[in-house]
């Protein structure tokens, strides 16, 4: 399995530009030259993929509540916009299905944070893993790439779509990390940035994986990252970096 992402990636679709997770972030990262996103993506309770961030409603919505604890036909018409303005008023929770089509009508990469409702990891994980599988149906080589915190999440998706790269994602070094990596097929790690440091980035690559980082928003971090060897960033500040030119410098 190869990486499949390009260098630059856009945070949630646009970062904070727009909603985090909706449609129309990722119309405004793709505006501002981006051709990669990440999303989360959890289950519905009736088993359909679909964006959100949080176990709950409560931040990104004005519902209240765990979202996996309703059915996709009211989840649908949740309005996860208003929260962050006006002018995205009426912007709906997507479906992976949408996304997908959006993604693979315009030749987007695509990084899949499985990110399950506690307790729900293993089957999050396979269920995502089905899916994908259907929605990419005849495109081999452009398949996204998952990754998780949940080593259940990674399990499942690899039992139910071994073909599809993995990648295991940190916000602390634990001991024993790399070996997790090596031990669930990820063929990459990404991390906090701030625990990348160069001793970190060659043992990833001696590991035979790529290394990158989340979420990294000012000028001089990104710099120094890739000086010291780094193969990715996820950014929230599509406005700031130009994924088109060297270094990323808008």
């Amino acid at each position: 399995m190869t990486w499949p992402l390009p260098f630059w990636v856009a945070h949630r679709g646009a970062g904070k530009l727009a909603p985090e997770n909706t449609l129309a972030a990722f119309r405004v990262g793709a505006q501002h030259g981006y051709r990669a996103f990440e999303c989360d993506v959890k289950l519905s309770r009736d088993g359909l993929p679909f964006l959100l961030h949080d176990d709950t409603l409560n931040r990104t919505t004005r519902e209240r509540g765990i979202a996996g604890a309703r059915d996709w036909a009211e989840l649908s018409r949740i309005d996860a916009g208003a929260w962050h303005s006006r002018a995205y008023a009426g912007e709906t929770l997507p479906s992976l299905d949408a996304i997908a089509q959006f993604c693979i009508a315009n030749g987007h990469a695509l990084n899949i944070e499985i990110k399950p409702t506690t307790g729900s990891e293993l089957e999050t994980g396979e269920v995502v893993g089905r899916e994908v599988l259907r929605l990419w149906t005849g495109q081999p080589n452009h398949l996204p790439l998952f990754s998780s915190f949940k080593p259940d999440a990674l399990i499942g998706a690899a039992r139910s779509a071994p073909e599809v790269p993995r990648a295991l994602l940190l916000d602390a070094l634990k001991p024993g990390w790399l070996e997790q990596a090596k031990t669930l097929g990820c063929i990459g790690v990404v991390a906090n940035y701030t625990l990348m440091d160069r001793t970190t980035i060659d043992a990833i690559h001696a590991a035979g994986m790529k290394a990158a980082v989340y979420t990294v928003n000012d000028p001089a971090s990104a710099q120094w990252l890739i000086s010291n060897g780094i193969d990715g960033i996820i950014t929230d500040a599509v406005d700031r970096f130009a994924p088109a030119q060297p270094g990323g410098r808008a």
